[in-house]
């Protein structure tokens, strides 16, 4: 039995909030898989709580996107099972993103702390290994930057005086970081200029999740109102 008189409108509005779901799934896919690009780049690879956080933003996503799919069949074909189950995953879905939402917060300090210790363990392998050293000149030429906390820390890996790498230097050229000036190269550490740059982008995440989980609300209000008209025209008939 199909449903009547303001249904049509809660119907409709579902199909557009389904499409938002599914623009939002495809986002936060995007999303996680830029955020686990950034983390490979400047954090060892392992199972910590930061470098976790990409994964499960990917995982969400993608269950987002196949519950969309489902609520979108439950409501065209007005099926009672399917809608109910719309609403339940909607539902372990939205709790999902409030809890990354809120570990991305907590965790942020633990993420920074990570890379600190990483970047100065990479220091030490810069002489030794070409695709470390070539992961490091970029973050220092992106960030303008040099060394964990300041330039200085590459006197402790290069061992020679006055000797910093290329990418450190104002305007990159071979050998420009030998027998150098303070004034022609950057003095600020990548450590504090990276995890800036780290807070903000995960705060950013945290206040979409929490903002795509408030849209969420209103598909499971739609979807609970949608379930109880198709029960009542069950009982009708």
């Amino acid at each position: 039995m199909a449903v009547e008189g303001g249904m049509k409108c809660v119907k409709f509005l579902l199909y557009v909030l389904l499409l938002a779901f599914c623009a939002f799934a495809v986002g936060l896919i995007a999303v996680g898989i830029g955020a686990q690009l950034v983390l490979n780049q400047t954090i060892t690879p392992g199972a910590t709580p930061g470098s976790l956080l990409p994964v499960v933003i990917i995982a969400v996503g993608a269950f987002l996107f196949l519950v969309a799919f489902v609520g979108c069949c439950g409501a065209c074909k007005e099926n009672y099972c399917l809608m109910i189950t719309f609403a339940i995953f909607l539902s372990l879905i939205m709790l999902v993103e409030v809890a990354a939402a809120i570990a991305g917060y907590v965790f942020r300090d633990k993420v920074i702390s990570e890379f600190n210790k990483d970047f100065r363990q990479q220091m030490q392998n810069y002489p030794k290994n070409n695709h470390t050293a070539l992961v490091l000149d970029r973050m220092q030429e992106d960030f303008k930057c040099c060394g964990a906390a300041n330039y200085t820390d590459w006197e402790k890996i290069l061992i020679v005086t006055k000797r910093v790498p290329d990418s450190c230097c104002v305007n990159v050229t071979q050998g420009c970081g030998i027998n150098f000036n303070v004034k022609d190269i950057h003095t600020e550490g990548c450590v504090d200029k990276i995890g800036v740059w780290l807070r903000s982008k995960m705060l950013v995440v945290a206040a979409a999740a929490l903002g795509i989980a408030f849209v969420e609300v209103l598909g499971i209000i739609f979807a609970c109102c949608l379930v109880k008209s198709i029960r009542s025209g069950y009982e009708v008939m």
